[in-house]
């Protein structure tokens, strides 16, 4: 076997093969041989068919299934021994021949990239330090009185806070449109689930009132039809309700599943979920920073099977609520910077874990799981559930390793504290929008 590589570009392999014909006659020859004893054919008995009838009617068959074989086996061969490392499946095309007796191909394929980390010391992070205060306890609880509100009628005018209760039909140009009209439809006025300039005109109806209102769609509305454009809905508003809120006492203490020790024992129970989330936010905001700078502190070129790969990954795993079809028509530039962001920040860290013999830490992959299972009911199961599934346990294992590899690189880099509230911390994004 001859073998001969061009690059192409930085990471784009265009190599060669030239295998002996003599290889695969030989392998033919086999497998024909192997046919004639089983092979059944009108006027001879089992085993005893000429083999010239044998080639002229599987030959040609045989022969394209033993030339697709020997070129995937030599071209595991050939990167071996070029010692390549393809990322992605190779584009194979029949190559020209230089001489008789040969079968010659040219495999153009990506490699992986060679990675060159930079020194972690120059990277620096804000990490945010926060306490769950007794205020906050006291705003986690309205929060949930507001879960268990009720509704009471009242005559009088709508007011923020208040669910009022509205027939609706919209026209555009006078025609009704598909998906504007309602009966008895609730809307609690302060929360934002209708349109902006449709919610707005409801603040101070009351029960009976009709009105006409001049509604403005937002530009990126979902119906393209109706983005941006202007129409009108006719209302008559049915009712409004003003919330009625629980006391806190014992009996809403056991609503929660608190049932001994009273409003101090769910007092305590919110306060340590509070806490609970409050580290793993400040842990996930912590390790986007971590990845986010490994990848802009460490551009790589990478290679484009691999993307294209990641980016199917994602399409994959977008929810049920769209059809495969829908999915499969999605354009992959929706995918393609976060796919990139993966593909490089996998050969990052994969490098860090090697450079700085990173080993996985038994007793945190042990932690991690007993906290995942006992957000369940019966964490046991969860954990036994793990323990015999590789894969599974596989996920937990890589998550682990990555804190491993966020913490390494925290106690190389500068790292600078910033006291922060619970709610700076919980809500960031909303505030951010």
């Amino acid at each position: 076997m001859q073998v001969s590589v061009e690059s192409i570009g930085n990471l784009g392999r265009k190599m060669t093969v030239r295998v002996p014909t003599e290889r695969i006659s030989e392998e033919v020859q086999k497998r024909l041989r192997g046919l004639s004893k089983r092979i059944k054919m009108d006027g001879f008995r089992p085993g005893k068919v000429p083999f010239k009838l044998i080639e002229q009617r599987y030959g040609a068959g045989v022969y394209q299934d033993v030339v697709g074989e020997v070129m995937q086996t030599s071209f595991r061969e050939a990167v071996t021994q070029e010692q390549l490392s393809p990322a992605g499946s190779p584009q194979i095309e029949l190559g020209p021949q230089e001489q008789e007796g040969e079968l010659a191909y040219v495999a153009t394929f990506e490699v992986y990239p060679q990675v060159a980390l930079n020194s972690l010391a120059e990277l620096s992070f804000t990490r945010p330090v926060a306490d769950v205060t007794a205020a906050d306890v006291d705003r986690m609880l309205e929060t949930l009185r507001k879960q268990r509100r009720t509704w009471e009628t009242v005559d009088r005018a709508a007011a923020e806070g208040d669910q009022i209760v509205i027939d609706f039909k919209g026209l555009r140009d006078g025609v009704a449109f598909e998906g504007g009209q309602a009966e008895d439809h609730a809307v609690v006025l302060g929360e934002g689930r209708l349109i902006e300039s449709f919610e707005s005109q409801l603040y101070g109806l009351s029960a009976g009132d009709e009105k006409t209102l001049d509604v403005v769609f937002p530009t990126d509305y979902q119906a393209e039809d109706l983005a941006g454009q202007t129409v009108q809905f006719e209302i008559k508003v049915k009712q409004v309700n003003a919330s009625v809120l629980p006391v806190v006492d014992d009996e809403f203490a056991s609503a929660f599943g608190v049932t001994e020790g009273g409003v101090e024992a769910l007092r305590a129970e919110v306060r340590g979920n509070m806490e609970r989330e409050l580290q793993q936010a400040i842990k996930a905001r912590v390790k986007t920073q971590v990845m986010d700078a490994l990848a802009q502190h460490n551009p790589i070129e990478l290679p484009k099977a691999l993307v294209q790969d990641e980016i199917q990954r994602m399409r994959a795993q977008i929810g049920e609520s769209m059809s495969e079809d829908a999915r499969a028509n999605l354009p992959d530039n929706l995918f393609e910077e976060q796919a990139q962001r993966r593909v490089s920040l996998g050969f990052i860290v994969g490098e860090l874990v090697r450079n700085e013999n990173i080993q996985l830490d038994p007793a945190r992959v042990d932690v991690t799981l007993q906290g995942l299972a006992d957000g369940y009911e019966e964490p046991e199961e969860v954990v036994r559930y793990y323990r015999s599934n590789r894969e599974a346990m596989a996920s937990i294992e890589a998550l682990v390793l990555e804190d491993q590899v966020v913490d390494h690189v925290l106690s190389s880099a500068t790292v600078q504290d910033e006291a922060l509230s619970f709610d700076e911390i919980m809500n960031a994004d909303k505030k951010g929008a």
